[in-house]
């Protein structure tokens, strides 16, 4: 008796989604809940997955607008707004920056 042959049937591939940077302003959290939550990271409380998006995405926020305010302020030397805002963004609160931040902030258009 022989083995019968099984014919793999492929799947038709689903187009992968692409990570929108393009999110509202009006999706961001509160003054008082975002600094509950950057007291919470800087005392290394456990934060949960949600706490950890909306943290994420409030400080790249905050990123973003620095810079773009910087950008076109001639009192500031040309592309000194960056280290300028990751300092106060993220340094200063002991937080590290994701990497590829400054080339994201670029892609980014609040709504």
């Amino acid at each position: 008796m022989g083995r019968k042959r099984t014919v793999k049937i492929s799947k038709k591939q689903k187009p992968k989604q692409r990570f929108s940077l393009k999110k509202s302003k009006k999706r961001m959290i509160s003054k008082k809940r975002y600094q509950q939550l950057i007291e919470k990271r800087q005392h290394n409380v456990k934060l949960s997955l949600n706490e950890r998006k909306q943290l994420d995405h409030a400080l790249f926020v905050n990123y973003c607008s620095c810079v773009k305010s910087l950008k076109y302020n001639e009192k500031v030397k040309d592309y000194l707004e960056y280290p300028i805002c990751l300092s106060a963004v993220y340094k200063k609160r002991g937080l590290t920056p994701p990497k590829g931040v400054t080339a994201k902030c670029g892609k980014y258009k609040p709504n």
